[in-house]
């Protein structure tokens, strides 16, 4: 059966106190629309739309690598309101249409295909996703007959006091029959205490028509929404015990995954060791055997086999098998480091290329270079890569040897197998096997200090 997806997404989240739209909020790197999106996906329903409101424009730039539609809710006059905004995504649609909240990121895609199924088996035209609760202060209720089935959902604040001691909650996660959903919609009105149009009143309109209505229910940290920064805070520390939770049972030792944040979309292969006060965001991957030392932050990298970091950043570059990062360093974005190489402490590699076997030891910074393999940095050697103007290029070859302090001011070539003694200023092109010298003759002047009345 066709089944499609819309998400609720134009809420402007007044209690976050923010410019950023509530559902491009991060749990985890990630902004919760974005995970309510790939968790659909997961459950493989492609056809997504999002209804946007206040903000949308961000929320678009937010989501556009999602492969989503999009609907436009003008005005924030509740639930039904939002899908009623939707109405040109499903009008021509039959089969089922499941609806979420961007700011509810913890569904799994199991317990979506678990709903998806339930409700399509049962034959629904409309099927409920409930929690139970201890205290179900602020949610709409479930409310059911001495039979266990549904009559209605109130909200909180139209509840009896009856109803207020209900602990069976609404979600705000529904499949509807496509086309029941939108006839029931033109029978909603806003005679409520927000005056809103509530999407809970189609129940209630389905229900007097004879339609069937099921419930089925999930765990309340799967059906959670982040309404404030405090949520927000909570959200983070349920769905980073998830994600590390994944990663330990896929082979990964985290020495204390209370101070281990990982990102969503990270991929770590087993055999790893991550100790504690590490940061792993973004698409990054790393591969089996590597550890990590704490206090590193990697974003968006691919780290190889057998790798150790300490104390690190990684932004957005590669680092290849067998090789050592830190402590202190720092490789920008576009670098790409080869295998059984040494990037040690203090040094900065910015968009550039370091060969197999290449150890840059300490102190140093490498901008917009190509380095060949095997060759050897000394300390505080500085790529000299802008001219105040542009950023230019040097080219290294391989197994060469550049000596402490030295400059390369770029545009330079040096060719492979060559020396440059210590303290050099290399302006020119280095000839393959030679040795470059780029500094003054010392002179002493024997007797100056005295001359000058500046013995101690």
């Amino acid at each position: 059966m066709y089944s499609c997806a819309v998400i609720l997404a134009a809420g402007e989240g007044k209690r976050m106190r923010s410019s950023t739209p509530k559902v491009l909020h991060k749990i985890c790197g990630k902004e919760m629309v974005n995970w309510v999106i790939d968790g659909i996906r997961e459950a493989s329903i492609d056809d997504i739309n999002v209804v946007v409101g206040k903000g949308s424009e961000k929320v678009i730039e937010g989501t556009k690598n999602k492969q989503v539609s999009y609907s436009l809710q003008e005005e924030q006059l509740g639930t039904g309101h939002a899908v009623i905004c939707a109405e040109d995504f499903l009008k021509g649609k039959t089969g089922t249409v499941a609806i979420f909240s961007g700011d509810a990121p913890f569904i799994t895609s199991e317990t979506i295909k678990k709903f998806l199924g339930f409700h399509e088996n049962g034959n629904y035209s409309v099927t409920i996703l409930t929690s139970k609760v201890d205290d179900p202060f602020g949610y709409g209720r479930i409310i059911r007959d001495e039979n266990g089935e549904v009559v209605k959902i109130v909200e909180h604040k139209d509840c009896s006091i009856a109803e207020l001691l209900v602990n069976e909650i609404n979600s705000a996660i529904y499949c509807f029959d496509i086309e029941d959903l939108l006839s029931s919609l033109k029978k909603i009105n806003n005679n409520n205490v927000q005056g809103e149009y509530y999407l809970p009143d189609v129940i209630s309109v389905l229900k007097s028509e004879g339609k069937k209505v099921g419930a089925i229910t999930a765990e309340i940290e799967e059906t959670k929404g982040i309404n404030s920064r405090l949520q927000l805070s909570e959200g983070e520390k349920i769905m980073r015990n998830r994600i590390n939770k994944k990663h330990m049972e896929n082979g990964v030792t985290l020495i204390d995954p209370d101070t281990t944040y990982i990102g969503g979309d990270v991929i770590i292969e087993n055999d790893t060791i991550i100790y504690p006060n590490n940061v792993i965001e973004g698409k990054t991957v790393i591969k089996e055997g590597t550890v990590l030392y704490p206090n590193s932050r990697i974003e968006g990298s691919i780290i190889g086999k057998d790798v150790t970091i300490q104390s690190s950043v990684i932004l957005d570059a590669q680092v290849g098998d067998n090789t050592t990062v830190g402590p202190f360093a720092y490789i920008r974005p576009e670098s790409v480091i080869g295998s059984h190489a040494r990037i040690g402490d203090f040094v900065e590699i910015k968009k550039s290329v370091i060969g197999e076997g290449t150890k840059v030891s300490h102190l140093t910074y490498i901008g917009d270079a190509e380095v060949g393999s095997g060759c050897n940095f000394g300390c505080g050697t500085v790529v000299v890569n802008y001219d105040g103007k542009h950023k230019n290029k040097t080219i290294i070859g391989d197994n060469s040897f550049i000596g402490c302090n030295t400059n390369l001011v770029s545009p330079v070539q040096v060719e492979s197998n060559t020396y440059i003694a210590a303290g050099s200023t290399i302006t020119n092109k280095v000839p393959e096997g030679a040795l470059a010298i780029a500094r003054a003759k010392q002179v002493n002047i024997e007797g100056w200090v005295d001359k000058k009345g500046l013995r101690k």
